[in-house]
């Protein structure tokens, strides 16, 4: 067994720091045995990753989609092969990766209750068409490794008191005190299940059907670095933590953000670094702002990309009060720790927009308010338990369409796409790597039908396509699909071809009237400068910018090639049509 000799396929420095975060996690004992084996495991998928050559890094090229793997259908061909055949024929010059939902055999939560990790469910497809989708764009698959189903092959073995599987889950007395514990959900945390030791109530931080795994037993620990690893084989390039801040529990905590959960991210740092560089680490953590940033870590040992959270319900306000100036106020708090890092920015995904994020940063009422739009356009609103027993919003059920348009006013469509433009061209201007969700790519509205259909409020963004009737809609220019993908078409080709986009490129907040967010971005060599302005209110805005020396310049509009001159005191003058987006580049 190699533990890092000069044949090793990972070096020395590699392992001995695998063995420390060994030790912070189970002390030098429990270390001690693990570690054999946990080089084992590096060294044996370093010789099958080696030769595959990897991207480093991002720049302003990448734009993600977020899609299920059967969001596009058609009868006798396979969903994943559907699937890639849609996005080479329609979206190739849009996005140049995917994430790839759960497409793993599963019981509920569309695919997050995860029976198998190691296989791909055959009702979507084959792990060579995994594959394939890795090859033309960048991949990022979802590792579910906070819980598993409760029909899922560890949970029965585990029921089954299986040696080599007991202590893989946590069972606890019906009465124990589990009030500190941190509740993403109002369902119970324990859940009983009959196993051959007889009824026993188990962790279930979001579900009765998804289990908790328990970290604290190493094998766990080393069977998850298995299937990470297999991921990376089957083409991620991106490996999605979710629900990861829930990790590692301890009684008598919140059971949160816990210290061994940060450790066991920066193992997977430290083995993914060593076995497969250029393989970056995504965390998942619908959780208020400083809590999530967290996950960074010093910049060098956590995760490479984190979510932005906040940047949906602090978007969405900013339309509906036609005011940016709580979302300038956020963002000009942003930074990373190092060039290493980035966000990933996001307005909609499956899970709809979360609530905790905004905490702090829009008042209760704003909150409230947000939560009357969801209702009033068909949607809704789930909770969570608070500590005392009381409910809270938890995240706003709808699509990000519907949300922002106000209630109770009839508008000509168009305005409604220029505003849902407006509110993406900000998406694509911050600094970060932007997330394009395929219900937000196709326009789509409220899928009421799909909520009435599964009892699950989640439902109302996760509809499903027939292949032939969306390739006739988006055929026709007039559409509303086709309108809304030409438009968000428009605004990615710019940004991918403005080095000033650039995710490690600086951010600085302008200075300017409540309904316009102004935002300069610079390349990361300094030789680039773009103004992105966003009117967000549906009035006409005339900006008066500076005075500030670095507007004294001649600025092109990267859209209609406009040209606009700063005067020579340093003020620039720019008009803003309703909902008007202008990205001007210095020249």
């Amino acid at each position: 067994m190699s533990t890092g000799t000069a044949t090793s396929a990972i070096d020395d420095a590699a392992t001995q720091r695998l063995r420390g975060h060994l030790e912070r996690i189970y002390g030098d004992a429990i270390a001690a045995e693990v570690h054999p084996r946990l080089v084992e495991i590096c060294e044996r998928y370093a010789e099958r990753l080696r030769p595959v050559p990897r991207r480093q890094g991002v720049d302003e090229s990448d734009v993600l989609l977020i899609t299920y793997g059967d969001q596009v259908r058609e009868p006798d061909r396979r969903p994943l092969e559907t699937l890639h055949g849609f996005l080479s024929d329609h979206l190739q010059d849009l996005v140049s990766g995917v994430h790839l939902l759960p497409h793993y055999p599963s019981t509920s939560d569309d695919g997050f209750a995860v029976a198998d990790y190691l296989k791909v469910d055959p009702a979507l497809g084959t792990w060579r068409d995994v594959l394939r989708l890795g090859r033309d764009f960048d991949l990022m698959l979802d590792a579910v490794v906070n819980h598993t189903s409760q029909s899922g092959r560890w949970f029965r073995k585990w029921a089954r008191d299986e040696p080599a599987f007991r202590d893989f889950f946590i069972s606890l007395p019906s009465d124990t005190d589990t009030s500190s514990v941190t509740r993403p959900r109002t369902s119970p945390l324990l859940t009983p299940v009959e196993t051959a030791r007889g009824l026993e109530y188990v962790w279930t931080t979001f579900s009765s059907d998804q289990i908790d795994l328990n970290y604290a037993n190493p094998e766990v620990l080393l069977a998850v670095c298995e299937v990470l690893l297999l991921y990376v084989e089957h083409g991620a390039r991106l490996l999605r933590l979710d629900a990861i801040a829930f990790l590692w529990k301890r009684l008598g905590s919140s059971c949160v953000h816990l210290p061994e959960t940060h450790e066991v991210i920066k193992l997977w740092r430290t083995m993914f670094d060593a076995v497969a560089p250029g393989t970056l680490l995504v965390t998942e953590t619908n959780v208020p702002h400083a809590e999530n940033v967290s996950y960074f870590g010093d910049g060098y040992d956590e995760a490479h990309l984190v979510y932005q959270f906040p940047l949906p319900p602090l978007t969405l306000s900013a339309f509906q009060l036609a005011d940016a100036s709580p979302l300038a106020e956020w963002i000009a708090t942003l930074d990373t720790p190092s060039e290493q890092t980035s966000f990933l920015n996001f307005l909609g995904c499956h899970d709809g927009i979360g609530l905790r994020p905004a905490e702090g940063l829009l008042t209760p009422g704003e909150i409230e308010h947000l939560c009357e739009l969801a209702k009033g356009h068909g949607g809704g609103v789930s909770y969570r338990a608070q500590p005392d027993g009381t409910m809270s919003p938890y995240e706003l059920n709808t699509v990000f369409f519907d949300a922002l348009n106000p209630l109770h006013v009839t508008e000509p469509s168009e305005r409604r796409i220029r505003r849902f433009l407006a509110a993406h061209a900000i998406l694509l201007a911050l600094q970060g790597v932007p997330l394009l969700y395929v219900q937000a790519v196709l326009g789509s509205h409220n899928w009421v039908e799909g909520v009435e259909r599964t009892g699950r409020l989640r439902s109302i963004n996760r509809q499903k396509f027939d292949l032939d009737e969306l390739e006739s809609e988006l055929a026709d220019p007039a559409s509303h699909r086709r309108r809304v993908l030409d438009g968000l078409r428009d605004l990615v080709h710019v940004r991918r071809n403005e080095r000033a986009f650039h995710p490690a490129g600086a951010q600085r907040v302008l200075p300017t009237p409540d309904p316009v967010l102004g935002l300069e971005r610079t390349s990361p060599d300094g030789r680039r400068r773009v103004l992105a302005l966003t009117n967000v209110s549906g009035r006409p805005q005339a900006l008066r910018l500076g005075p500030d020396p670095a507007l004294a310049a001649r600025f092109v509009d990267l859209f209609d090639g406009r040209v606009e001159r700063g005067h020579s005191d340093g003020v620039l003058e720019v008009g803003l049509a309703p909902y008007g987006v202008r990205w001007l580049a210095a020249r």
